[in-house]
Parts: structure tokens; C-alpha cells; sequence
């Protein structure tokens, strides 16, 4: 993923922000808001829940230790009553992903399942449901480049102003978009290199460029970041006539 950044000015409104290393990268999550709201104990108790949500992901869906329920499934030794409901939710997500994206989005690489690829954007949208509950605040979380913009109860928000990266030159800003409430993910090769494959041939994908999407949801802004990546030609015009809500940036 690409890297994204944000920045606001709002009038009389203070902000904190909350950085953590977790699932392999540091996440932010930033509150705006009166001080006392932003402050609260509530929105402190808040910001740990979703820390501890994505700690929890992590042991459940990490690819790098041996010990996550992932990789103790895919080697035979979790039984699948003791599995945790996650596996089974996520793995309906990625066969629902391939169908909805025409084959473009696929967990499975030279034959493994690996569906890291939908994790990410499913557990920070998870992660920002306990931000959710936090009275007259307005937040955002950025993991790697994908965010998540909301607010809660009794609050006026203002909208996020989200630079998306130039992916042919780093640190410029290529374009602009604002995010009141929902997701952004960007796809692409500046940060990772040629990492992504087309599901359909197996192909690694080398081009430059990025694919950037938002719209409600962060999970599926991400798995269509993905697949216009990977085609944007098929993936334009599949979510341009059956998911209008979705808006995207080619670059």
C-alpha cells in the first residue's frame, strides 16, 4: 500500500493522536473535538479497545508467527471447533471479494491461502467501532496508508482532507480527498514493490502506479483497491455500474 496523510484546520477544535506498533506497522489514531471530549476517559478507554482489537488480529491472522491460528490452521494443527469465529468470517469475505470483483481480488498465492489482503482493511474498520461510541469526537485511524474517518454521537464533524500519494514520486501529494465518515485504501507498488499478483495467471505485477479507493467501507475500498490495480480497465467498470457509492483514483 501506498502511503496516505491528512491534515485539517478546524477552528476551536483541539486533537490527539495515538500511535502503536501493530500487525507489523504503526497505526494512528487521531481524535478531534472539544478538549474535554478528546481527553475523556471514555475516548482514552476507547483507543485502547481498538489497539487491543488489532493485537488481537494479529494473533489470529499473522503470516510471520508461527504460533497465530492462521498458520496453525493451514498446518493441520487447529481443529476447527476450537478455531476462533474470525477464520470462518474472513475466509466468507475473500470468496465473496473474488466473486463481487470478478476474479481480480484472490486470497490464494502460488496455491496458499493467504488472506492478508482483506485483513487489514477488516480489522481497522472493527478497530473503529469502539471510536464509534465515543460522544461529540470525530476520528481517524491510518494503518499503512488506509484510513478510516467517523464520529460519535452528538457530534458536527468536518471532514478529514486526505493526501494521496504521487506513487511516481515520494512525498508528493498527487491529489486531495475528504473523508467525513467511511474508508480510503490505496493499492499499488512505490512502498512494496512488485508484491501484488493477478490472480488470474499467477503474473507478479511490476507497472507503476496506484490504485486508490473510498467510499463506506474500508474492507471493501481495499479489496477494490486491489483489483483496479491489477486491471483497471475490468475493475472500472465493474465498480462503476455496481458499486456507485465507491469513488477511485487512477494513477
Amino acid at each position: 500500500m501506498t502511503a496516505a496523510s491528512f491534515a485539517t484546520e478546524v477552528a476551536d477544535t483541539s486533537r490527539r493522536a495515538f500511535v502503536e506498533h501493530v500487525m507489523g506497522m504503526p497505526v494512528s489514531i487521531h481524535l478531534r473535538g472539544a478538549r474535554g471530549d478528546v481527553e475523556s476517559p471514555d475516548a482514552r478507554t476507547a483507543v485502547a479497545q481498538a489497539f487491543s482489537h488489532l493485537s488481537r488480529v494479529d494473533d489470529v491472522f499473522s503470516t510471520w508467527r508461527v504460533d497465530s491460528e492462521l498458520m496453525r490452521s493451514s498446518r493441520g494443527d487447529l481443529d476447527a471447533a476450537d478455531a476462533h469465529p474470525w477464520l470462518a468470517e474472513v475466509s466468507g469475505l475473500c470468496a465473496l471479494a473474488h466473486l463481487r470483483t470478478g476474479g481480480l481480488f484472490s486470497p490464494y498465492h502460488a496455491g496458499a491461502y493467504d488472506p492478508t489482503g482483506l485483513v487489514k482493511g477488516w480489522a481497522v474498520e472493527g478497530a473503529a467501532r469502539h471510536l464509534a461510541h465515543v460522544p461529540r469526537i470525530s476520528f481517524c485511524i491510518n494503518a499503512g496508508g488506509d484510513l478510516v474517518a467517523g464520529f460519535g454521537p452528538g457530534h458536527d464533524p468536518s471532514p478529514w482532507t486526505i493526501g494521496i500519494e504521487d506513487p511516481r514520486h515520494t512525498g508528493r501529494v498527487a491529489a486531495t480527498v475528504e473523508l467525513t465518515c467511511g474508508g480510503l485504501a490505496t493499492s499499488g507498488t512505490a512502498a512494496r514493490g512488485a508484491h501484488l499478483r493477478d490472480p488470474r495467471d499467477g503474473a507478479p505485477i511490476s507497472r507503476p502506479g496506484s490504485a486508490t479507493v473510498w467510499g463506506p467501507s474500508l474492507l471493501w475500498a481495499d479489496v477494490w483497491a486491489t483489483a483496479l490495480f491489477v486491471d483497471p480497465a475490468v475493475a472500472t467498470q465493474t465498480l462503476e455500474g455496481e458499486h456507485p457509492a465507491y469513488r477511485h483514483l487512477v494513477l
